[in-house]
């Protein structure tokens, strides 16, 4: 019988790819298809090519704007995560899935509120906001699909995360209520941030400020995590593309630059400004790091505060240096960190490292691409 059954099926299948072969050549189907969809989607081609140029003609401000709420985001997700101390499900009876290096130091975090659905949630949104008062696709139909788009991908990512063994439901509900403040919180300030950036006073200063102070506001967690080594990436991010964009925002990230692949940016010019910036970037960051390691402890012990490298600085893993001499001369800088038993240089070297980086990108590298004529 299963195999009767099984031929039957296969019978139909086969006899009605024949039959639609035989029937669609006796009426011409392609034809009369073609000439009932061609006239409506060629008028949708040519109506929208405002669309399709106002796309390629680069968005800086997104750009920008995407960057420094990612690290807003970071930052407070990463606070909230080590003043509550949640653990993740407990693995097992839970089996967690960790492919990847990355995800192996996800999971040494702790887990309330969900990085992964806070971050979408915010980058999701800011996009769809963009997208909807920048651009000309407009329209009640647009912005529904758009908040449908949106809403599907956070509740896959937080079915995913929970999947994985990497959060409980509680991580991944507190992640999206979280992530839904931050973003009403960034829609109405980033026009603001957004100015500042590109023609407010005093912007690198206060920036540079800004970062060192926030690296001291963030909270002890209860056990050791990666969480604020991420956080310090970010803000190193950060403070670069501020720091570039304030100083070259009329030369290289105006609303006029050269549009991809059009007349002033051609397929071998843009092959060209890979060739040169990729290594550039590379290099930065490679500069950035050990001079760092150079001047920060260097920095630290003249100043008497006492160091400790975790990783970057083997001569000083897991020790405090700092010479005798130097506590009984004790200044009113070091009475004011006395509470801290060393600072770990380690922070202070990946935030220079990624600082270089982010700047290299906005302002070493587009000047490099000008004096080339690229």
């Amino acid at each position: 019988m299963e195999g009767e059954g099984a031929a039957v099926w296969q019978g139909a299948v086969l006899g009605g790819i024949l039959f639609w072969i035989v029937s669609a050549s006796y009426l011409d189907v392609t034809r009369k298809l073609r000439s009932f969809f061609q006239p409506w989607v060629s008028h949708h081609v040519e109506t929208q090519t405002s669309v399709v140029l106002k796309i390629q003609s680069g968005h800086g401000k997104l750009a920008r704007q995407m960057t420094l709420l990612m690290a807003f985001c970071d930052y407070l997700g990463n606070c909230i995560k080590d003043v509550v101390s949640a653990p993740r499900p407990a693995s097992p009876p839970v089996k967690r899935v960790t492919a990847t290096k990355d995800e192996e130091e996800n999971a040494l975090e702790y887990g309330l509120p969900s990085s992964h659905t806070l971050n979408t949630v915010c980058l999701s949104g800011y996009l769809l906001h963009y997208v909807l008062t920048h651009t000309q696709i407009q329209g009640a139909y647009i912005t529904y699909l758009g908040i449908s788009l949106a809403f599907m991908l956070v509740l896959l990512i937080g079915l995913g995360r929970i999947y994985l063994g990497m959060h409980s439901v509680v991580d991944v509900l507190a992640g999206l209520l979280v992530g839904l403040v931050i973003l009403a919180f960034w829609l109405t300030v980033h026009e603001h941030i957004d100015s500042f950036v590109i023609s407010g006073q005093n912007v690198t200063s206060f920036w540079a400020v800004l970062s060192f102070l926030l690296l001291f506001a963030y909270p002890t967690p209860e056990l050791p995590t990666p969480s604020f080594e991420f956080h310090t990436a970010f803000n190193g991010v950060a403070l670069g593309i501020v720091a570039g964009v304030q100083q070259t925002y009329h030369q290289f990230h105006h609303g006029d630059v050269p549009r991809l692949f059009s007349s002033e940016l051609s397929v071998p010019v843009f092959a060209g400004r890979m060739l040169v910036g990729i290594p550039t970037i590379l290099t930065v960051k490679f500069c950035s790091k050990a001079l760092a390691k150079w001047t920060i402890p260097m920095v630290a012990n003249t100043l008497g505060i006492p160091i400790k490298s975790t990783s970057y600085i083997p001569t000083l893993n897991g020790s405090a240096a700092v010479k005798k001499t130097d506590k009984l001369k004790q200044g009113y800088l070091q009475k004011l960190l006395s509470r801290y038993k060393a600072f770990d240089v380690d922070t202070g070297i990946r935030f220079l490292q990624y600082a270089g980086l982010a700047w290299s990108v906005v302002d070493l590298v587009p000047s490099l691409f000008s004096y080339m004529s690229l």
